[in-house]
């Protein structure tokens, strides 16, 4: 009789201390949940203790009905700003530019007027958005309607055209001294690319990161406004009331979110880079350094801090997780490794909502509720 209550005593304490572990049930719930905030479709890729678990939901066309495709094609968006910040500090590592370099030091007069000067910005500030640059891209991110994308899908600025465009604002502050998000700062990072290697950026992206690991399917796409197949189709839905709006077909550009990708293909990147596989440990030591992003940002993304092409998050099971997300026309992607690289997760979201706020905030958090579940392993 003993033995048997200390038997049912001893179970009792296992069930309390492990906790149900996350699973591809769970996978596929948080996946469903998210189509429900509001979304076409979603697929997310979950990895831990060897193995990937995949989920999809929602359809990949709103006409034909098809289904999400497994591991298919879309626009990465700002999770580009990981693969150019890798580049950056491995030259950094191999003494072919600093950090502290001045943008001026590499790109002379290009950053001047308005109160905005390249040579008291840094590499460095360029890297974590601290340069006071602001953007005024005039495409993708200034569509703001169907007739607007029809008009500008095929549009292409050069990253010449885009910095320009930007000194005619003044700085939000002056260098080092705020946080801003600025994708004009990574263009120019694609142009220094470029002068301290003699190759254009993306071409020093697959030579040092894409080739070496293997991915795939990761591309370039060359001035293409098509994405491979299979794919989901991305869709824009935008304060004038259309609807969900086809923006699948366009053109980015510039070092701020130019690759295509798939979730396995992000997911081995964003694990190689956070497992020391990309960099020495003193540039992932730096790249690991963060500073608080901006407060409107910290409504959408509570506790958030910014390293050097990196976002790094507190998890409500304690310790961070480290990724970089990315919001293009059609595609919203969410990435996440924990901070001992145990486990990792990757999300493609094939829609992008600008009609609502709350209805962006119901996404994002939706988002975060797998994000979360899922790296701390928990149901």
């Amino acid at each position: 009789m003993f033995v048997t209550h200390l038997a049912m005593v001893a179970a009792l304490i296992t069930a309390i201390n492990v906790a149900p572990q996350y699973g591809q049930p769970d996978l596929r719930r948080d996946v469903e949940r998210i189509v429900a905030s509001g979304v076409a479709g979603v697929q997310a890729r979950v990895t831990g203790e060897g193995r990937s678990m995949v989920a999809m939901a929602g359809v990949a066309d709103l006409r034909t009905k098809s289904p999400v495709p497994l591991n298919g094609y879309f626009r990465i968006g700002s999770s580009n700003k990981a693969f150019v910040a890798t580049v950056v500090l491995q030259l950094a590592g191999e003494g072919k530019l600093s950090l502290d370099d001045t943008v001026d030091r590499w790109l002379p007069g290009l950053i001047k007027g308005r109160g905005n000067d390249g040579r008291k910005i840094s590499v460095r500030d360029l890297l974590q958005h601290t340069s006071g640059i602001i953007d005024d891209y005039p495409y993708p991110t200034a569509i703001a309607s169907s007739h607007q994308y029809r008009r500008h899908w095929h549009d292409t600025y050069t990253p010449q055209q885009v910095i320009s465009r930007a000194m005619r604002h003044k700085p939000a502050f002056a260098p080092g001294k705020g946080w801003l998000y600025s994708n004009t700062g990574y263009a120019a990072l694609g142009l220094i690319v470029k002068q301290a290697t003699s190759r254009p950026w993306h071409e020093e992206v697959k030579r040092r990161v894409i080739e070496p690991l293997g991915l795939k399917h990761t591309r370039w796409p060359a001035g293409s406004a098509e994405l491979p197949r299979p794919h989901a189709r991305g869709y824009s839905v935008f304060k004038t009331s259309e609807g969900f709006v086809d923006t699948t077909r366009h053109r980015d550009a510039d070092a701020s979110g130019g690759f295509i990708s798939t979730t396995a293909d992000l997911d081995r990147f964003f694990t190689a880079l956070l497992g020391g596989k990309l960099l020495r440990p003193v540039e992932l030591a730096e790249m690991r350094k963060t500073v608080p992003v901006a407060r409107e940002l910290q409504r959408i993304w509570p506790g958030a801090r910014y390293g050097l092409g990196l976002v790094q998050r507190p998890l409500p099971c304690g310790g961070t997780y480290l990724g970089h997300g990315g919001d293009i026309l059609g595609f919203m992607t969410r990435t996440g490794v924990t901070a001992d690289g145990k486990r990792s997760v990757v999300i493609s979201v094939s829609t992008e909502r600008f009609d609502s706020a709350k209805r962006a905030l119901q996404i994002e958090a939706a988002v975060d509720r797998l994000v979360n579940r899922a790296l701390c392993n928990t149901r």
